[in-house]
């Protein structure tokens, strides 16, 4: 992979010190100067070892640290699909420029430790009882990350392909989730949309283009498509931009972690990364083997938090009141002022791993990423609006719902359950019940984001489960132009 060079804005130039008037001005410049060249090194070399930076595979604990600064990118035979993707290589402003400033991409939290590691975050411990079972493949991922972690696994992927002719699908790396969580408080709708303009003419201008007017191009976002659709949402302006709603991008496919359920026919939904990314099938295989022998001794539980407002999310209260007041509920209450609770992987991953059924219920939209977290715990999601999975990720879930999940219908506007979940979910037979939780256990590893270091895998992860399912849509579109 080539690294791009990093720009830096420095105080004075050569250009300033030639007009300098005297040689004086000019020393005590160039002094000054020297402190601002050396930090402005040291943060460019911190950067560059922060962004790049792999675990080794595989490591022994008592070999330090390793930093990997470059992708080994091969075509082999070993590619698991017909895909043959090529990356389009963007200037660096739309993607790894903007993680120049990763401290100001998100208005609550600094992003840096996020952006670690091509989007994996930061290493953990090993998870619920993971060690020797892939347990050093746990990172502290960010739930709005697919869009890194999924360029970084194309960068080494089996079916990348150097030669543009070559190619049936191109991928535009465009950072558009993290872009636009940096403008969310931008008043100026222009200035809000500009990158995404740009990024619009940008692809316009490729000879790629021009073949198939954009149809076999497409782009991943790490936020849900509600962020790029100010224009046609024709709702209150939450801070929203309209890459989306651009003609141009219109002709691409869109991967994203939630789509838009009704108007949205070119975007598909993607899994949310959770916490694993592991590198072998046996590391793969150790893990379901740990979920399946779980003890389980909850019925279910529930992680989360309140929401404000009307609509599905407003359910929740009743969800936190019927998992407070049951014996057989394990509850996690996400407040406010102590976050911290339902963003610890080994807390989240304990709790749904102890438990037959994990509820998921809306909140600021209608997914959320605790359904993959439940999944890769071994624990039956419980839905309660069939667009929280039903209609979102149908590349990824059985047709058939009731192989893998539970419904329970609220009705639209409801902020009240009509019925007791307890109840509902005891009446479930256990030979039922240990069925749907050995079809979700199989689920794991298509829904997983594989370690982009690893070379043979073994198993179909997200990625490439997308691109199987990409290129069929694609062709499909295609022939239904020609007739």
């Amino acid at each position: 992979m080539m690294l791009r060079k990093l720009r830096y804005a420095l105080p004075w130039t050569a250009a300033d010190k030639a007009k300098s008037s005297s040689k004086h001005h000019k020393d005590q410049t160039t002094s000054k100067l020297k402190p601002a060249l050396f930090l402005s090194s040291f943060f460019a070399l911190w950067f560059l070892l922060l962004y790049f930076r792999f675990d080794p595979l595989p490591t022994r604990p008592s070999q330090p640290p390793a930093f990997n600064l470059t992708l080994t990118i091969t075509e082999t035979p070993s590619c698991p699909s017909r895909a043959a993707v090529y990356v389009h290589p963007l200037p660096a402003k739309f993607n790894s420029d903007l993680l120049l400033r990763c401290r100001s991409l998100n208005m609550y939290i600094d992003m840096c430790p996020h952006v670690s590691n091509r989007g994996l975050g930061l290493p953990i411990p090993s998870v619920a009882g993971a060690s020797g079972e892939g347990g050093d493949r746990w990172f502290a991922t960010h739930q709005f990350i697919a869009e890194m972690i999924f360029h970084a696994r194309l960068e080494n992927h089996p079916c990348r392909v150097r030669d543009p002719a070559r190619a049936n699908l191109f991928y535009v790396p465009f950072y558009a989730g993290l872009h636009a969580s940096s403008m969310f408080r931008e008043r100026s709708l222009p200035s809000r949309d500009a990158l995404a303009v740009e990024l619009a003419e940008h692809v316009q201008s490729l000879p790629t283009w021009r073949r198939r007017g954009g149809r076999d191009h497409f782009l991943v976002l790490g936020r849900t498509a509600w962020d790029f659709l100010r224009l046609s949402n024709q709702g209150p302006d939450f801070g929203a931009n309209s890459l989306l709603d651009l003609p141009a991008v219109r002709n691409m496919s869109v991967l994203t972690v939630e789509r838009q359920p009704w108007t949205g026919s070119n975007q598909h939904g993607i899994p949310y990364p959770s916490y694993f990314h592991p590198a072998t099938s046996a590391e793969m295989l150790a893990w379901q083997n740990h979920v399946s022998e779980s003890d389980r001794p909850h019925l279910f539980s529930f992680i989360g938090g309140p929401r404000k407002g009307s609509g599905m999310a407003a359910i929740r209260d009743d969800l936190i009141r019927q998992c407070g007041e049951s014996a057989r509920c394990e509850l996690v209450v996400c407040e406010p002022a102590s976050p911290a609770a339902c963003h610890k992987p080994g807390r989240v991953l304990g709790v749904m791993a102890a438990s037959r059924f994990c509820l998921q219920a809306p909140g600021d939209s209608f997914t959320r990423r605790s359904t993959f977290d439940a999944v890769l715990a071994g624990c039956v999601p419980v839905f309660f609006s069939p667009h929280t999975a039903y209609t979102q990720y149908h590349w990824y879930f059985p047709a058939d719902p009731s192989e893998y999940s539970v419904f329970i219908d609220v009705g639209e506007g409801e902020k009240r359950l009509a019925v007791e979940i307890e109840k509902v979910l005891a009446e479930i037979p256990l030979e039922k019940a240990d069925r749907m939780r050995r079809r979700v256990i199989e689920l794991i590893p298509k829904i997983t984001y594989a370690h982009p270091n690893a070379t043979e895998l073994g198993f179909r992860d997200a990625v490439d489960v997308s691109l199987d399912a990409l290129l069929e849509h694609m062709e499909s579109k295609l022939e239904k132009t020609q007739v």
